[in-house]
């Protein structure tokens, strides 16, 4: 049985500063959708800055996708503790995703799984891990465990083959070993911080 979704945006941001407690760091989780072609290369998204490369970037986390479906919860959880006092729905970007896709969840995605699309392959490499600065963008200090409980994180995803992406191009997952799911790994995450 073969799986399909759709790319619906993409986004690149550019370091700017945030404000994070009484400390303001460099960051680039705001990403801006993108009109046209993007061109992918090794290290991600053409215009696409990161912050601090030991954490984000580089070839095993050259680009970060997120499922399309998890922008409602999110708004749902902000609003739950009073962040917003707005009806507004998150904008494709804002929780710092590069490719906004529709059609495939976290538990249905394994590391090592291949994205087909029309000129571009990029393999899963690993859950987003969230820091600190989640939590300043999204307004509440729970926000970066309730990531990896909720296994609404998305996933990072290595460049195979390079080329140019639009937004919505359908893609193809291609399975690879299929040992561990990014639910899986962000399961092994959560339990072992409660330990």
């Amino acid at each position: 049985m073969t799986h399909t979704g759709r790319l619906l945006s993409i986004q690149t941001g550019k370091v700017r500063p945030l404000r994070v407690g009484e400390r303001t760091l460099m960051s680039a989780i705001g990403k801006s959708p993108i009109d046209g072609a993007v061109t992918v290369g090794p290290l991600g998204l053409a215009g696409d800055e990161q912050a601090d490369l030991s954490v984000h970037g580089g070839l095993s986390k050259a680009v970060y996708a997120l499922p399309s479906e998890h922008l409602a919860w999110w708004q749902q959880q902000r609003q739950a503790r009073g962040v917003t006092l707005f009806e507004e729905t998150l904008a494709p970007g804002y929780l710092g995703e590069n490719l906004s896709l529709q059609g495939l969840l976290e538990h249905e995605v394994f590391i090592g799984d291949l994205l087909q699309f029309e000129e571009v392959t990029l393999r899963v490499t690993q859950p987003r891990e969230p820091c600190s600065k989640f939590n300043a963008v999204m307004g509440y200090a729970q926000a970066a465990k309730d990531m990896v409980q909720s296994s609404r994180s998305g996933f990072y995803l290595a460049v195979d083959v390079a080329g140019l992406l639009r937004a919505g191009e359908p893609f193809e997952l291609l399975p690879g070993p299929r040992a561990t799911s990014i639910a899986q790994a962000l399961g092994h995450k959560a339990r072992k911080h409660l330990s």
